[in-house]
């Protein structure tokens, strides 16, 4: 079903799949007992609240930068895509057309419960966070930081996964460790790490800085870890113009950043329902996306 915008997504409905579940942007199905379909729709979500207005062309520049990362990263941890075409797994005559872009074929593992964040710069909640206790999420950090500083090394600032319509809580690695277990915590933050500081090498060499990004991760049947979800998009990332970073200031963003800069100019509570967007503000945003794509995959 589309909304807004003839040529954007904003819900998938395919008869003769499962519908496991709708998140915030993505649609889940049911292939068979080891595999899952995921529909990345045009949907956007800000402040954890799904706006009305889809974004044109969005869900497939997600697809696209999850696919790409998970290949150029696969020599760090294992993920969780599939070989498989499309057309084999869409029940008899539904239209593999306009799905196919933003669709992945993946394996069913077991998710878990936290959200993996690493920030390398002071921005977002971090930058709040630091204003009123010159730490962020636990992790001290020098007086005198400016938003948008370089922080003296990235930070793994884990959260829990909140439901839809609530916001995802940050916690630090001693309640990881409860939940987890320490030496899955160590894997998860490790891992982290590890993805992060490969992916600011490439992304620095073509322009941009991943001022944070968060990462999700599951079990398969051998207990071990996969990365899984999206990977390192403008939707789970701030993505900065290197060329226009300065300490002191915050860029502008490669992502939805630039839809939560014009809500908060509104008088909205940010809460359901979100406020429609106007044309020029959905256009500028699909632009970015398109843009982050192009510089981070070529």
């Amino acid at each position: 079903m589309a909304s807004g915008d003839s040529s954007a997504l904003f819900e998938s409905s395919i008869a003769g799949l499962e519908l496991l579940g709708r998140g915030k942007v993505r649609d889940l199905y049911a292939i068979d007992d080891a595999h899952l379909l995921i529909v990345t729709s045009d949907r956007l979500s800000a402040f954890d609240v799904i706006l009305p207005d889809p974004i044109p062309g969005k869900g497939a520049v997600l697809t696209r930068v999850s696919q790409f990362w998970f290949q150029r990263l696969a020599h760090i941890v294992p993920h969780h895509l599939v070989a498989r075409a499309l057309e084999d797994v869409l029940p008899a005559g539904v239209d593999p057309a306009p799905l196919a872009a933003r669709s992945m074929i993946v394996r069913r593992l077991r998710p878990l419960p936290v959200e993996a964040v690493v920030r390398g710069y002071l921005a977002g909640s971090g930058w709040k966070d630091y204003q009123t206790t010159g730490a962020v999420c636990g992790h001290a950090l020098p007086v005198g930081l400016s938003p948008g500083a370089r922080l003296p090394a990235p930070l793994f600032t884990p959260a829990t996964k909140a439901a839809a319509g609530a916001h995802d809580e940050n916690i630090d690695f001693a309640a990881l460790c409860a939940i987890l277990g320490q030496a899955r915590a160590t894997e998860v933050r490790d891992t982290a790490l590890a993805l992060y500081g490969a992916a600011c090498r490439h992304a620095e060499a073509r322009g941009i800085l991943i001022a944070d990004t968060k990462f999700e991760f599951g079990l398969d049947d051998q207990d071990r870890l996969v990365w899984i979800d999206e990977a390192l998009t403008p939707d789970s990332s701030r993505f900065w113009p290197a060329d226009a970073w300065r300490p002191g200031e915050l860029p502008p963003s490669f992502d939805k950043q630039y839809v939560r800069d014009y809500l908060e100019t509104l008088d909205w509570d940010k809460r359901a329902p979100g406020p429609r967007l106007p044309p020029a503000v959905i256009a500028q945003t699909a632009n970015r996306y398109r843009e982050a794509e192009e510089r981070l995959c070529g």
